[in-house]
């Protein structure tokens, strides 16, 4: 394509937070940085002064400065960030102390509550009392197993307060998911809904925590939030753990107090979503988060204090870590709990107009579902605030930008963003000073050094290889729990290329400075020894009216790979060999020969995690034989049976 999608005008480009930055290093450092990818070089080049610059542009509290922002530049893991700053995450994240709107909680039945910043800093000073009284001190662990509610974001302020580990699963976890977890992290307080609500369904909890409770060793109290229409009664799990009701744990009022504590210390522990083995539970630090956030909301998303954020996600996924750090800008947070699509399509939508959304994020699946129904938000709603529509989870289609221009709006900042659980934030994403190019993510995130690199180790500028980060950034996980002496953190990331952090991700650099992703590498097919990534086929299939979604595998085949593509078809529509044929000449006139699958074979369900990733990995386990650990990380795990000893991979 030859033309942008999009482009920011001139004044929309000087109002951004990106070039008030970009005009800051010029004046400080002397310099004539015209554009974003002279700011980038320079925010690689000189790390240091940039992460230092960055913290003095939002007005970092150090409560301790820094006797130095760098130490060990060169080694990959091992660089210290900050050395011997104090400060406070909590504290930046309730910075503003008016009544402007903090979180707006919305459920799926339409219950709606609303805090401001004065009152969601009284409510977390009351959470903290109770914690204190607990005897709750630095590096213990608080974990929630809540909805996404505003109940939750006090709890993991109150945690980071203290210098606590705040530790979260969505309600919908399998028991053994969220023991796979918890129960390694120990922690001394549970933070736990009596129920939930989706598609129309009321959850009670009581089931689930009663399987639970008896399995987290060092549990000192449950803490039970009324929520879905489902009572409260702490007395019930009395004979477990000592229990008692949030409106007991949490009486608001006062101001919070916030312990002083070194840049690193521990403030998440997030997991692994993989269905191969049990999570790794992965420890980020405050310091390192907290500038990442900053730096992605306000100068990447350019979020400012009038803006309402949205994002839909669920206390399980990373993102709403990453949602939650909005309130650091001083914005108002809309909190959406449920179905996206109950009790119609437009639900989420409907919640733009409604609560003036200027930032609205989801995931590529949503999008195409969204485009699957028919749906036009730009003929049946207002949308007169939104300015950014956010994607990730999985590589946004090249179609995908086109619906979102088409049925959304034309002057809009769409950025399919890519990072994960593994830096709590994202090595690719939006920038509001620059094109959108339909397929790409706009720009590697600053300080992010960011290649994508071939098997040998060596940069590919034109083509498509293992995304790499070469130099040190402040995210980067502090380490696992209980991997003493970091052999397993070393393993997962450093392993393939020698200080060097490879993150898994199939990628292109493309000739406007952005990223293609087309799919996990380790889930790239290799048929006749060519390299396919998945994203490259789905976003084909997706052009066929009647696929809703598609997975694709490698099946190991007469000492080669041949590819398979599985299909979930719309309501009475079957596979026959028509469609079929029509599924092989769409992926071979848009694509190549090599990426038209041996086998097309249409399932009932795809299999996929509870953030809505589908699970090529685990299927081609199945399909293959091989065992599939860790199912509850799955929302659907059922549907694994459905791939299991087919007749049609036999021939």
């Amino acid at each position: 394509m030859s033309t942008p999608l999009w482009s920011p005008s001139a004044e929309r480009v000087a109002a951004t937070q990106m070039d008030a930055f970009r005009c800051l290093v010029n004046q400080r450092h002397g310099l004539a940085l015209a554009d974003y990818a002279a700011l980038h070089q320079w925010s690689i080049d000189e790390s240091a002064a940039f992460w230092s610059l960055l913290a003095e542009f939002f007005a970092v509290d150090f409560s301790q400065p820094p006797q130095q922002v760098l130490r060990n530049s060169q080694a990959m893991p091992g660089a210290e960030w900050f050395v011997g700053a104090e400060l406070n995450f909590a504290a930046h994240l309730l910075r503003r102390r008016d009544q402007h709107t903090a979180l707006v909680a919305i459920s799926e039945d339409g219950q709606r509550e609303q805090l401001s910043y004065a009152e969601l800093a009284a409510r977390v000073a009351g959470l903290q009392r109770h914690l204190l009284a607990l005897g709750v001190a630095p590096g213990d662990r608080i974990a929630a197993l809540m909805p996404n509610t505003w109940q939750t974001v006090v709890g993991m302020l109150a945690a980071a307060s203290l210098g606590a580990i705040w530790s979260s699963c969505s309600p919908d976890f399998g028991t053994q998911g969220v023991v796979d977890r918890f129960g390694q992290i120990k922690p001394r307080v549970l933070i736990a809904c009596s129920g939930y609500r989706y598609a129309g369904k009321t959850l009670d909890m009581s089931s689930k925590l009663r399987e639970i409770l008896p399995q987290l060793a060092g549990l000192q109290q449950l803490i039970l939030v009324p929520y879905g229409g489902v009572p409260a009664d702490a007395t019930d799990f009395e004979s477990v753990v000592p229990s008692v009701t949030w409106g007991r744990a949490c009486a608001p009022g006062g101001e919070p107090v916030f312990a002083a504590l070194p840049f690193d210390h521990p403030l998440y522990i997030l997991y692994s979503s993989g269905t191969t083995g049990v999570p790794k539970c992965i420890v980020h630090g405050a310091g390192g988060t907290l500038l990442q956030h900053l730096k992605e909301h306000g100068l990447h998303t350019d979020l400012h204090s009038d803006d309402v954020l949205f994002y839909f996600t669920t206390c399980g996924w990373m993102m709403w870590n990453w949602l939650v750090s909005g309130l650091a800008l001083g914005a108002t947070l809309v909190l959406y709990d449920g179905s996206p699509f109950h009790p119609a399509p437009e639900r989420l939508i409907d919640l733009i107009d409604a609560e003036g959304i200027s930032i609205f994020g989801t995931s590529a699946k949503y999008l195409a579902a969204l485009e699957k129904a028919g749906i036009e938000p730009r003929r049946t709603h207002q949308l007169s605030r939104l300015k950014a529509v956010l994607s990730t989870g999985s590589p946004l289609a090249h179609e995908g930008f086109d619906y979102v221009y088409r049925c959304f709006k034309t002057d809009l900042c769409l950025s399919s963003i890519s990072g994960g659980t593994d830096i709590v934030s994202c090595f690719a994403l939006g920038n509001p000073t620059l094109p959108v190019w339909r397929g790409e993510l706009q720009s590697k995130g600053l300080g992010m050094a960011v290649e994508v690199w071939g098997d040998e180790g060596q940069r590919v500028s034109m083509g498509k290889g293992e995304l790499v980060c070469t130099r040190p950034f402040p995210s980067m996980p502090l380490g696992f729990w209980q991997d003493e002496d970091g052999s397993r953190f070393r393993a997962a990331y450093f392993e393939r290329f020698a200080g060097v952090w490879a993150h898994g991700d199939y990628a292109e650099e493309t000739a406007h400075g952005g990223l293609i992703i087309h799919g996990r590498s380790d889930a790239v097919l290799n048929p006749g020894g060519v390299r396919i990534g998945t994203a490259e086929i789905y976003r084909q299939v997706e052009k066929v009216e009647v696929v809703l979604e598609s997975l694709a595998i490698g099946q190991q085949w007469q000492d080669d790979v041949r590819v398979v593509l599985f299909v979930r078809l719309r309501d009475g529509v079957s596979l026959d060999e028509a469609l079929a044929s029509e599924i092989r000449k769409v992926i071979r006139s848009n694509a190549t020969p090599r990426h038209v699958p041996a086998k097309i074979i249409a399932v009932a369900d795809i299999p996929r995690t509870l953030s809505g990733k589908i699970v090529e990995l685990a299927v081609r386990n199945v399909v293959h034989g091989q065992p599939v650990k860790n199912t509850d990380a799955l929302a659907n795990p059922e549907a694994l049976a459905l791939f299991r000893d087919l007749p049609a991979l036999a021939d």
